[in-house]
């Protein structure tokens, strides 16, 4: 007797999107220095009748919760760890500007490791072609 194998924790995710009847969720990844752009295909993704994450915070800019040198990099830590669930959240992936750093080249890695597509505004910046 064959019995089916359990569910991953991404498939039940995916079921339980389904059953809600969830818009398809799209996360927006990218350098903060686009923050502007990524507000602008936030309007345009949410006008579309998506769901869509990004980041929250633009650590460039200068703010207190960021201003001690230590806690800014245990925040940035914790932003990047945020940004990988939202990522694992979404169904595809969104990437804004016109230029790639590392962390946004590890955030294209990550998504592509899970399987998700991987959008650009600016597709000639994709790292893997």
């Amino acid at each position: 007797m064959t019995y089916p194998r359990p569910l991953t924790p991404e498939e039940k995710l995916a079921d339980a999107k389904k059953l809600l009847g969830l818009p398809r969720i799209v996360v927006i990844c990218g350098s903060t220095r686009f923050m502007a752009e990524m507000n602008e295909e936030d309007l345009r993704e949410t006008q579309a009748g998506r769901i869509v994450v990004k980041p929250g915070i633009d650590m460039k800019s200068p703010h207190g919760l960021w201003s001690d040198h230590v806690g800014a990099a245990a925040l940035k830590v914790r932003l990047d760890a945020l940004h990988r669930a939202k990522i694992r959240l979404a169904d595809e992936v969104l990437v804004v500007g016109d230029y790639i750093g590392d962390s946004t080249r590890a955030e294209i890695a990550y998504s592509r490791s899970l399987g998700k597509p991987v959008r650009f505004t600016h597709p000639g910046v994709d790292p893997d072609v």
